[in-house]
Protein backbone atom coordinates (compact mmCIF):
# COMPACT_ATOMS: atom_id res chain seq x y z
CA UNK A 1 0.00 0.00 0.00
CA UNK A 2 1.24 3.74 -0.77
CA UNK A 3 0.67 7.01 -0.03
CA UNK A 4 0.98 9.85 -2.50
CA UNK A 5 1.54 13.62 -3.33
CA UNK A 6 1.16 15.13 -6.57
CA UNK A 7 4.88 14.05 -7.60
CA UNK A 8 5.43 11.51 -4.34
CA UNK A 9 4.11 8.32 -5.84
CA UNK A 10 4.87 5.35 -3.26
CA UNK A 11 3.77 1.90 -3.84
CA UNK A 12 4.66 -1.60 -2.22
CA UNK A 13 7.98 -0.88 -3.26
CA UNK A 14 9.86 -4.15 -2.06
CA UNK A 15 7.38 -6.82 -3.23
CA UNK A 16 6.09 -5.52 -6.69
CA UNK A 17 9.13 -2.94 -8.58
CA UNK A 18 10.41 -6.04 -10.57
CA UNK A 19 11.03 -5.21 -14.40
CA UNK A 20 8.24 -6.66 -16.86
CA UNK A 21 9.60 -8.38 -19.66
CA UNK A 22 7.39 -9.76 -22.47
CA UNK A 23 6.45 -13.39 -21.80
CA UNK A 24 7.10 -15.74 -25.01
CA UNK A 25 5.35 -18.66 -25.46
CA UNK A 26 5.70 -21.85 -26.88
CA UNK A 27 3.87 -25.85 -26.31
CA UNK A 28 0.63 -24.41 -25.48
CA UNK A 29 -1.82 -27.21 -23.22
CA UNK A 30 -5.34 -25.99 -23.04
CA UNK A 31 -7.45 -26.59 -20.18
CA UNK A 32 -10.85 -26.86 -21.09
CA UNK A 33 -13.66 -25.32 -19.83
CA UNK A 34 -15.04 -25.81 -16.87
CA UNK A 35 -18.58 -25.30 -17.31
CA UNK A 36 -19.42 -26.91 -13.54
CA UNK A 37 -17.69 -24.59 -12.20
CA UNK A 38 -19.77 -21.87 -13.78
CA UNK A 39 -22.88 -22.98 -12.23
CA UNK A 40 -25.28 -20.36 -11.06
CA UNK A 41 -23.74 -17.57 -12.84
CA UNK A 42 -25.46 -15.77 -15.09
CA UNK A 43 -25.93 -17.01 -18.70
CA UNK A 44 -24.76 -13.57 -20.02
CA UNK A 45 -21.68 -14.18 -17.78
CA UNK A 46 -20.85 -18.20 -18.79
CA UNK A 47 -19.00 -17.47 -21.93
CA UNK A 48 -16.43 -16.18 -19.21
CA UNK A 49 -16.19 -18.32 -16.92
CA UNK A 50 -16.20 -21.31 -19.42
CA UNK A 51 -13.50 -19.73 -21.78
CA UNK A 52 -10.52 -22.47 -22.20
CA UNK A 53 -7.38 -21.53 -20.92
CA UNK A 54 -4.51 -21.97 -22.85
CA UNK A 55 -1.82 -22.18 -20.91
CA UNK A 56 1.88 -21.99 -22.69
CA UNK A 57 5.78 -22.28 -21.87
CA UNK A 58 6.61 -18.98 -21.19
CA UNK A 59 10.01 -19.17 -18.85
CA UNK A 60 12.07 -22.01 -16.97
CA UNK A 61 9.16 -23.68 -14.73
CA UNK A 62 6.39 -21.34 -15.55
CA UNK A 63 3.29 -21.47 -17.91
CA UNK A 64 1.31 -18.32 -19.11
CA UNK A 65 -1.53 -17.70 -20.45
CA UNK A 66 -4.21 -14.81 -21.81
CA UNK A 67 -7.76 -14.59 -20.89
CA UNK A 68 -10.83 -12.18 -22.00
CA UNK A 69 -13.30 -10.39 -19.50
CA UNK A 70 -15.69 -7.74 -20.00
CA UNK A 71 -14.47 -4.22 -19.28
CA UNK A 72 -17.67 -3.18 -17.50
CA UNK A 73 -19.13 -6.75 -15.35
CA UNK A 74 -22.72 -4.54 -15.84
CA UNK A 75 -22.11 -5.12 -19.56
CA UNK A 76 -20.54 -8.19 -20.45
CA UNK A 77 -21.73 -7.79 -23.87
CA UNK A 78 -19.57 -4.64 -24.35
CA UNK A 79 -15.84 -4.15 -25.13
CA UNK A 80 -13.36 -6.96 -23.52
CA UNK A 81 -9.79 -6.68 -22.07
CA UNK A 82 -7.00 -9.40 -21.56
CA UNK A 83 -5.84 -10.20 -18.56
CA UNK A 84 -1.92 -11.77 -17.86
CA UNK A 85 -1.52 -14.75 -16.00
CA UNK A 86 1.76 -16.59 -14.85
CA UNK A 87 1.78 -20.58 -13.12
CA UNK A 88 4.43 -22.46 -11.19
CA UNK A 89 2.85 -26.16 -11.46
CA UNK A 90 2.96 -27.87 -8.24
CA UNK A 91 6.21 -29.38 -7.37
CA UNK A 92 4.76 -32.12 -5.00
CA UNK A 93 2.62 -35.31 -5.56
CA UNK A 94 -0.19 -34.57 -3.47
CA UNK A 95 -1.89 -31.06 -5.23
CA UNK A 96 -3.81 -29.03 -3.66
CA UNK A 97 -4.93 -26.83 -5.92
CA UNK A 98 -4.41 -23.34 -7.14
CA UNK A 99 -2.63 -20.78 -4.97
CA UNK A 100 -2.98 -17.34 -6.64
CA UNK A 101 -1.08 -13.99 -5.34
CA UNK A 102 -1.04 -10.78 -5.46
CA UNK A 103 2.25 -8.25 -4.86
CA UNK A 104 0.10 -5.01 -3.49
CA UNK A 105 0.68 -1.56 -4.96
CA UNK A 106 -1.89 -0.69 -6.80
CA UNK A 107 0.01 -1.34 -9.73
CA UNK A 108 2.28 -4.40 -8.68
CA UNK A 109 2.60 -7.08 -11.15
CA UNK A 110 1.83 -10.32 -9.93
CA UNK A 111 2.85 -11.73 -13.02
CA UNK A 112 6.60 -10.41 -12.74
CA UNK A 113 6.24 -11.13 -8.56
CA UNK A 114 6.12 -14.93 -8.98
CA UNK A 115 8.30 -15.39 -12.11
CA UNK A 116 11.19 -13.36 -10.55
CA UNK A 117 10.60 -13.88 -6.71
CA UNK A 118 8.53 -17.09 -6.47
CA UNK A 119 10.32 -18.16 -3.61
CA UNK A 120 10.18 -14.96 -1.86
CA UNK A 121 6.49 -14.66 -2.22
CA UNK A 122 5.31 -18.25 -1.74
CA UNK A 123 7.29 -20.97 0.50
CA UNK A 124 8.57 -24.00 -0.38
CA UNK A 125 6.01 -26.18 1.47
CA UNK A 126 3.42 -24.26 -0.49
CA UNK A 127 5.14 -24.29 -3.77
CA UNK A 128 5.21 -28.16 -3.21
CA UNK A 129 0.99 -28.57 -2.83
CA UNK A 130 -0.14 -25.68 -5.04
CA UNK A 131 0.09 -24.28 -8.30
CA UNK A 132 1.06 -20.93 -7.43
CA UNK A 133 -0.54 -18.44 -9.85
CA UNK A 134 0.38 -14.70 -10.40
CA UNK A 135 -2.41 -12.33 -12.37
CA UNK A 136 -1.59 -8.44 -13.45
CA UNK A 137 -5.32 -7.25 -12.17
CA UNK A 138 -7.18 -4.58 -14.98
CA UNK A 139 -5.06 -1.78 -15.86
CA UNK A 140 -1.70 -3.16 -14.61
CA UNK A 141 1.31 -4.22 -16.14
CA UNK A 142 0.73 -6.92 -19.22
CA UNK A 143 -3.11 -7.18 -18.77
CA UNK A 144 -4.93 -4.29 -20.71
CA UNK A 145 -3.37 -1.80 -19.27
CA UNK A 146 -3.97 1.97 -17.78
CA UNK A 147 -1.69 4.44 -20.34
CA UNK A 148 -1.22 7.91 -18.99
CA UNK A 149 2.13 9.88 -20.05
CA UNK A 150 5.42 8.77 -21.83
CA UNK A 151 8.80 8.91 -19.86
CA UNK A 152 9.91 12.18 -20.27
CA UNK A 153 6.50 13.47 -19.22
CA UNK A 154 6.05 10.78 -16.39
CA UNK A 155 9.55 12.09 -15.34
CA UNK A 156 8.27 15.82 -15.09
CA UNK A 157 5.06 14.71 -13.23
CA UNK A 158 7.04 12.69 -10.86
CA UNK A 159 10.40 14.55 -10.35
CA UNK A 160 9.93 18.18 -11.73
CA UNK A 161 10.47 21.24 -8.62
CA UNK A 162 8.09 22.63 -7.48
CA UNK A 163 8.12 25.95 -8.35
CA UNK A 164 6.61 27.73 -5.14
CA UNK A 165 6.72 27.85 -1.41
CA UNK A 166 5.16 24.86 -0.53
CA UNK A 167 1.73 24.32 0.33
CA UNK A 168 0.52 27.73 -0.28
CA UNK A 169 -2.59 28.51 -2.73
CA UNK A 170 -0.17 29.38 -5.45
CA UNK A 171 1.47 25.40 -4.73
CA UNK A 172 -1.98 23.91 -4.11
CA UNK A 173 -2.99 25.57 -7.79
CA UNK A 174 0.12 24.05 -9.38
CA UNK A 175 -0.38 20.75 -7.97
CA UNK A 176 -4.03 20.85 -8.84
CA UNK A 177 -2.92 21.45 -12.69
CA UNK A 178 -0.34 18.79 -12.76
CA UNK A 179 -3.18 16.45 -11.70
CA UNK A 180 -6.01 17.40 -14.18
CA UNK A 181 -3.19 16.95 -16.91
CA UNK A 182 -2.69 13.69 -15.76
CA UNK A 183 -6.42 12.52 -15.28
CA UNK A 184 -7.45 13.61 -18.97
CA UNK A 185 -4.06 12.18 -20.28
CA UNK A 186 -4.91 8.85 -18.53
CA UNK A 187 -8.82 9.00 -20.19
CA UNK A 188 -7.61 10.09 -23.48
CA UNK A 189 -5.49 7.58 -23.57
CA UNK A 190 -6.72 5.01 -21.85
CA UNK A 191 -10.61 5.28 -22.48
CA UNK A 192 -13.44 3.44 -20.88
CA UNK A 193 -11.37 1.18 -18.86
CA UNK A 194 -10.24 4.08 -17.08
CA UNK A 195 -13.64 4.02 -15.29
CA UNK A 196 -13.46 -0.13 -14.78
CA UNK A 197 -10.00 -0.44 -12.57
CA UNK A 198 -12.02 -0.24 -9.46
CA UNK A 199 -11.37 -3.31 -7.17
CA UNK A 200 -14.59 -4.45 -6.65
CA UNK A 201 -13.75 -5.36 -10.76
CA UNK A 202 -10.49 -7.04 -10.25
CA UNK A 203 -12.44 -9.36 -7.64
CA UNK A 204 -15.03 -10.20 -9.98
CA UNK A 205 -12.39 -10.98 -12.68
CA UNK A 206 -10.50 -12.97 -9.59
CA UNK A 207 -13.83 -15.00 -9.18
CA UNK A 208 -13.83 -15.85 -12.86
CA UNK A 209 -9.85 -17.05 -12.72
CA UNK A 210 -11.02 -19.40 -9.61
CA UNK A 211 -13.35 -20.68 -12.17
CA UNK A 212 -11.38 -21.22 -15.38
CA UNK A 213 -7.94 -22.82 -12.97
CA UNK A 214 -10.91 -25.37 -12.21
CA UNK A 215 -11.01 -24.63 -8.12
CA UNK A 216 -14.55 -24.31 -6.61
CA UNK A 217 -12.93 -22.15 -3.95
CA UNK A 218 -10.09 -19.34 -4.20
CA UNK A 219 -7.37 -20.26 -2.66
CA UNK A 220 -5.27 -16.55 -1.97
CA UNK A 221 -2.26 -14.79 -0.37
CA UNK A 222 -2.19 -11.07 -0.67
CA UNK A 223 0.21 -8.03 0.20
CA UNK A 224 -0.86 -5.16 1.33
CA UNK A 225 -3.09 -3.77 -1.59
CA UNK A 226 -3.76 -7.25 -2.13
CA UNK A 227 -5.72 -8.00 1.14
CA UNK A 228 -7.87 -4.94 -0.09
CA UNK A 229 -8.91 -6.85 -3.20
CA UNK A 230 -9.58 -10.29 -1.81
CA UNK A 231 -11.47 -8.19 1.06
CA UNK A 232 -13.46 -7.18 -1.64
CA UNK A 233 -13.77 -10.84 -3.18
CA UNK A 234 -14.92 -11.90 0.32
CA UNK A 235 -18.10 -9.51 0.98
CA UNK A 236 -18.89 -10.21 -3.24
CA UNK A 237 -18.35 -14.34 -3.23
CA UNK A 238 -19.08 -15.07 0.00
CA UNK A 239 -19.59 -18.92 -1.19
CA UNK A 240 -16.55 -18.96 -2.82
CA UNK A 241 -14.19 -18.24 0.06
CA UNK A 242 -11.32 -21.08 0.09
CA UNK A 243 -8.12 -20.31 2.15
CA UNK A 244 -7.32 -16.70 1.88
CA UNK A 245 -4.22 -15.26 3.53
CA UNK A 246 -4.45 -11.02 4.20
CA UNK A 247 -0.98 -9.94 4.93
CA UNK A 248 -0.17 -6.11 5.13
CA UNK A 249 -3.40 -5.68 5.68
CA UNK A 250 -5.47 -2.62 4.06
CA UNK A 251 -8.56 -1.33 6.36
CA UNK A 252 -11.31 -0.94 4.01
CA UNK A 253 -13.10 0.88 6.40
CA UNK A 254 -10.26 3.84 6.95
CA UNK A 255 -11.22 7.18 4.43
CA UNK A 256 -7.55 7.87 2.50
CA UNK A 257 -7.41 11.11 4.20
CA UNK A 258 -7.20 9.27 7.40
CA UNK A 259 -5.07 6.25 6.00
CA UNK A 260 -2.64 8.68 4.59
CA UNK A 261 -2.18 9.95 8.67
CA UNK A 262 -1.87 6.84 9.77
CA UNK A 263 1.08 6.14 7.21
CA UNK A 264 2.79 9.36 7.95
CA UNK A 265 2.76 8.01 11.36
CA UNK A 266 4.26 4.67 10.13
CA UNK A 267 6.75 5.96 8.37
CA UNK A 268 7.96 8.81 10.53
CA UNK A 269 8.13 5.88 13.32
CA UNK A 270 9.99 3.36 11.21
CA UNK A 271 12.90 5.97 10.22
CA UNK A 272 12.99 7.21 14.28
CA UNK A 273 13.96 3.15 14.24
CA UNK A 274 16.40 3.45 11.80
CA UNK A 275 18.15 6.29 13.72
CA UNK A 276 18.19 5.10 16.94
CA UNK A 277 20.12 1.87 15.00
CA UNK A 278 22.56 4.44 13.15
CA UNK A 279 24.22 5.51 16.20
CA UNK A 280 25.35 2.34 17.03
CA UNK A 281 26.81 2.06 13.70
CA UNK A 282 30.28 3.67 12.67
CA UNK A 283 29.34 5.57 9.62
CA UNK A 284 26.43 6.67 11.06
CA UNK A 285 26.31 9.88 9.20
CA UNK A 286 24.67 12.00 11.79
CA UNK A 287 26.10 13.43 15.58
CA UNK A 288 24.77 13.67 19.20
CA UNK A 289 21.00 12.16 19.34
CA UNK A 290 18.11 11.03 17.32
CA UNK A 291 16.59 14.52 18.22
CA UNK A 292 20.13 16.11 16.48
CA UNK A 293 19.45 14.02 13.79
CA UNK A 294 15.89 14.82 13.10
CA UNK A 295 16.66 18.38 12.92
CA UNK A 296 18.97 17.68 10.49
CA UNK A 297 16.76 16.06 8.40
CA UNK A 298 14.09 18.96 8.58
CA UNK A 299 16.87 21.89 8.10
CA UNK A 300 18.03 19.13 4.92
CA UNK A 301 14.70 18.86 2.81
CA UNK A 302 14.25 22.67 3.60
CA UNK A 303 17.21 23.22 1.74
CA UNK A 304 16.62 20.72 -1.30
CA UNK A 305 12.86 22.65 -1.63
CA UNK A 306 15.28 25.96 -1.91
CA UNK A 307 18.54 24.71 -3.21
CA UNK A 308 18.57 21.45 -5.31
CA UNK A 309 21.33 19.33 -6.21
CA UNK A 310 21.58 18.78 -9.47
CA UNK A 311 22.32 14.79 -11.04
CA UNK A 312 24.46 13.35 -13.40
CA UNK A 313 21.68 13.15 -15.62
CA UNK A 314 20.70 16.63 -15.58
CA UNK A 315 17.53 16.05 -12.86
CA UNK A 316 16.95 18.27 -9.59
CA UNK A 317 17.06 16.45 -6.65
CA UNK A 318 14.36 18.55 -4.33
CA UNK A 319 12.79 17.92 -1.25
CA UNK A 320 9.96 15.45 -2.84
CA UNK A 321 12.36 13.26 -4.56
CA UNK A 322 14.30 13.33 -1.08
CA UNK A 323 11.57 12.16 0.67
CA UNK A 324 10.57 9.48 -1.79
CA UNK A 325 14.04 8.46 -1.34
CA UNK A 326 14.11 8.08 2.04
CA UNK A 327 10.97 6.44 2.22
CA UNK A 328 12.05 3.11 -0.51
CA UNK A 329 14.46 1.44 2.04
CA UNK A 330 12.12 1.86 5.40
CA UNK A 331 9.58 -1.01 3.92
CA UNK A 332 12.28 -3.30 4.84
CA UNK A 333 14.93 -3.49 7.86
CA UNK A 334 17.22 -4.71 5.70
CA UNK A 335 17.35 -2.00 3.20
CA UNK A 336 18.23 0.26 6.24
CA UNK A 337 21.81 0.36 4.72
CA UNK A 338 20.78 2.47 2.32
CA UNK A 339 19.48 5.63 4.13
CA UNK A 340 23.50 5.84 5.69
CA UNK A 341 24.48 6.29 1.89
CA UNK A 342 21.89 8.55 1.06
CA UNK A 343 22.44 10.69 3.77
CA UNK A 344 26.08 11.01 3.81
CA UNK A 345 25.41 11.50 0.14
CA UNK A 346 22.85 14.71 0.21
CA UNK A 347 24.61 15.69 3.56
CA UNK A 348 27.52 16.84 2.09
CA UNK A 349 25.99 17.61 -1.28
CA UNK A 350 28.00 14.67 -2.07
CA UNK A 351 25.59 14.34 -5.49
CA UNK A 352 21.89 13.31 -5.92
CA UNK A 353 22.78 9.53 -7.43
CA UNK A 354 22.00 7.54 -4.18
CA UNK A 355 18.54 9.60 -4.04
CA UNK A 356 17.81 9.12 -7.71
CA UNK A 357 18.36 5.22 -6.99
CA UNK A 358 16.47 4.85 -4.42
CA UNK A 359 13.56 7.06 -5.95
CA UNK A 360 13.86 5.53 -9.52
CA UNK A 361 13.58 1.86 -7.80
CA UNK A 362 10.91 2.78 -5.88
CA UNK A 363 9.02 4.33 -9.86
CA UNK A 364 10.16 1.43 -11.29
CA UNK A 365 12.48 3.64 -13.73
CA UNK A 366 15.54 2.17 -15.01
CA UNK A 367 18.98 3.89 -15.85
CA UNK A 368 17.92 4.49 -19.26
CA UNK A 369 15.33 6.32 -18.20
CA UNK A 370 12.60 4.28 -19.05
CA UNK A 371 9.63 2.97 -16.66
CA UNK A 372 9.10 -0.87 -16.67
CA UNK A 373 5.90 -0.41 -15.38
CA UNK A 374 2.77 1.38 -15.24
CA UNK A 375 2.21 1.34 -11.66
CA UNK A 376 1.87 5.05 -11.13
CA UNK A 377 -0.89 5.44 -13.30
CA UNK A 378 -2.48 2.52 -12.31
CA UNK A 379 -1.92 3.34 -8.71
CA UNK A 380 -4.00 6.92 -9.79
CA UNK A 381 -6.80 4.88 -11.89
CA UNK A 382 -7.10 2.68 -8.66
CA UNK A 383 -7.28 4.32 -6.04
CA UNK A 384 -9.54 7.53 -7.18
CA UNK A 385 -12.27 5.05 -8.21
CA UNK A 386 -11.70 2.94 -4.54
CA UNK A 387 -12.32 5.94 -2.62
CA UNK A 388 -13.65 9.36 -2.69
CA UNK A 389 -11.26 12.66 -2.32
CA UNK A 390 -12.40 14.57 0.47
CA UNK A 391 -13.85 17.63 0.05
CA UNK A 392 -11.21 20.76 -0.39
CA UNK A 393 -12.86 22.47 2.78
CA UNK A 394 -10.86 19.88 5.01
CA UNK A 395 -7.49 19.50 3.58
CA UNK A 396 -5.98 22.72 5.45
CA UNK A 397 -7.39 20.94 8.76
CA UNK A 398 -5.72 17.36 6.83
CA UNK A 399 -2.70 18.79 6.03
CA UNK A 400 -2.16 20.22 9.99
CA UNK A 401 -3.37 16.87 11.00
CA UNK A 402 -0.53 15.18 9.33
CA UNK A 403 2.32 17.84 10.61
CA UNK A 404 1.46 16.60 13.78
CA UNK A 405 1.09 13.16 12.84
CA UNK A 406 4.38 13.25 11.38
CA UNK A 407 6.79 16.49 12.32
CA UNK A 408 9.52 15.51 9.75
CA UNK A 409 7.68 14.37 6.89
CA UNK A 410 4.16 14.86 7.06
CA UNK A 411 3.89 18.35 5.54
CA UNK A 412 5.53 16.29 2.42
CA UNK A 413 1.95 14.80 1.79
CA UNK A 414 -0.22 17.64 2.60
CA UNK A 415 -3.25 17.89 -0.06
CA UNK A 416 -2.97 14.78 -1.50
CA UNK A 417 -6.47 14.69 -1.58
CA UNK A 418 -6.49 17.18 -4.30
CA UNK A 419 -5.15 14.56 -7.07
CA UNK A 420 -8.35 12.44 -6.61
CA UNK A 421 -10.70 15.90 -6.52
CA UNK A 422 -9.92 16.09 -10.14
CA UNK A 423 -9.69 12.72 -11.42
CA UNK A 424 -11.96 12.68 -14.54
CA UNK A 425 -14.32 9.76 -13.31
CA UNK A 426 -15.77 9.63 -9.71
CA UNK A 427 -15.09 7.33 -7.41
CA UNK A 428 -17.26 4.14 -7.40
CA UNK A 429 -16.53 2.73 -3.99
CA UNK A 430 -17.06 4.72 -0.45
CA UNK A 431 -14.76 3.57 2.75
CA UNK A 432 -16.71 1.49 5.07
CA UNK A 433 -17.13 -1.44 6.73
CA UNK A 434 -17.37 -5.23 4.85
CA UNK A 435 -20.51 -6.82 5.01
CA UNK A 436 -20.50 -10.98 5.80
CA UNK A 437 -17.41 -12.43 4.29
CA UNK A 438 -18.52 -16.60 4.55
CA UNK A 439 -18.45 -18.93 7.75
CA UNK A 440 -14.77 -20.09 6.60
CA UNK A 441 -11.62 -18.97 8.38
CA UNK A 442 -9.51 -16.15 7.12
CA UNK A 443 -6.39 -15.37 8.09
CA UNK A 444 -4.55 -12.03 8.81
CA UNK A 445 -1.27 -10.90 9.14
CA UNK A 446 -0.36 -7.39 10.73
CA UNK A 447 3.55 -6.66 11.79
CA UNK A 448 3.79 -4.17 14.46
CA UNK A 449 6.62 -1.96 12.98
CA UNK A 450 5.02 -2.06 9.35
CA UNK A 451 5.11 1.71 8.21
CA UNK A 452 3.20 1.35 5.63
CA UNK A 453 0.02 -0.82 6.59
CA UNK A 454 -0.22 -0.06 10.71
CA UNK A 455 -0.93 -2.98 12.90
CA UNK A 456 -4.04 -1.49 13.83
CA UNK A 457 -5.15 -1.62 9.72
CA UNK A 458 -4.90 -5.51 10.49
CA UNK A 459 -6.79 -5.81 13.65
CA UNK A 460 -9.64 -3.86 12.15
CA UNK A 461 -10.09 -5.95 9.35
CA UNK A 462 -9.48 -9.45 11.21
CA UNK A 463 -12.22 -7.92 13.74
CA UNK A 464 -14.76 -7.24 10.35
CA UNK A 465 -14.36 -10.65 8.84
CA UNK A 466 -17.38 -13.36 9.79
CA UNK A 467 -14.32 -15.34 10.79
CA UNK A 468 -11.05 -13.25 11.13
CA UNK A 469 -7.85 -15.27 12.63
CA UNK A 470 -5.15 -12.75 13.58
CA UNK A 471 -1.38 -13.47 13.49
CA UNK A 472 0.79 -10.13 15.21
CA UNK A 473 4.12 -10.50 14.07
CA UNK A 474 6.55 -8.07 16.73
CA UNK A 475 9.30 -6.90 14.01
CA UNK A 476 9.98 -4.24 11.42
CA UNK A 477 8.78 -3.93 7.64
CA UNK A 478 6.16 -4.74 5.90
CA UNK A 479 4.45 -7.65 5.66
CA UNK A 480 5.16 -10.84 7.92
CA UNK A 481 5.06 -14.26 5.68
CA UNK A 482 8.30 -15.93 4.17
CA UNK A 483 9.87 -13.32 5.82
CA UNK A 484 11.88 -15.39 8.54
CA UNK A 485 9.64 -15.87 11.12
CA UNK A 486 9.16 -19.58 11.55
CA UNK A 487 5.94 -18.77 13.79
CA UNK A 488 4.42 -17.30 10.84
CA UNK A 489 4.77 -19.04 8.22
CA UNK A 490 4.22 -22.35 10.06
CA UNK A 491 0.85 -20.96 10.99
CA UNK A 492 0.33 -19.96 7.05
CA UNK A 493 1.64 -23.50 6.09
CA UNK A 494 -0.50 -25.74 8.39
CA UNK A 495 -3.72 -23.28 7.61
CA UNK A 496 -3.00 -23.56 3.90
CA UNK A 497 -2.47 -27.14 4.18
CA UNK A 498 -5.30 -28.12 6.26
CA UNK A 499 -3.31 -29.66 9.20
CA UNK A 500 -4.26 -27.10 11.93
CA UNK A 501 -6.88 -24.25 11.69
CA UNK A 502 -5.11 -21.11 13.28
CA UNK A 503 -6.40 -19.37 16.64
CA UNK A 504 -8.49 -16.10 16.83
CA UNK A 505 -5.04 -14.24 18.16
CA UNK A 506 -1.56 -15.57 17.34
CA UNK A 507 1.82 -13.82 18.80
CA UNK A 508 4.79 -14.27 16.20
CA UNK A 509 7.81 -12.72 16.66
Amino acid sequence: MKMSRSRLRNSLLALSLSAVFALTACAPSASPAPSSLSEGVPAELAPFYEQAIAWKSCDSGFECARVDAPIDWANPAGKTLELSLIRHRASGSDRAGSLFVNPGGPGGSGVTFIRDNLDYAIDKKLQAAFDVIGFDPRGIGESTPVTCYDAPEMDEYLYGLTPTKRNTAAALSEQIAAATSFGKACLSRTGELLGHVDSVSVARDLDMLRALVGDKTLNYVGYSYGTFIVAMYAQTFPQNVGKLVLDGAVDPSVSSANGLVAQAKGFEMALGNYLTRCFTQLDCPFENSVATARATISTLLAQLDEQPIEAEDGRQLGADTMVTAIIAPLYSKNSWKYLTQLFDDVINRDGAETAFALADWYNDRNENGEYQSNQTEAYDAVTCLDSPASPSSQWQAEAAQLEKAAPLIGRYFAYSEANCSVWPIKAVLTPGPLGPTGERPIVVIGTTGDPATPIAWAESLAKQLTNGRLIRLTGEGHTGYNRGSECVNKIVDDYMLGIAQPATLSTCS
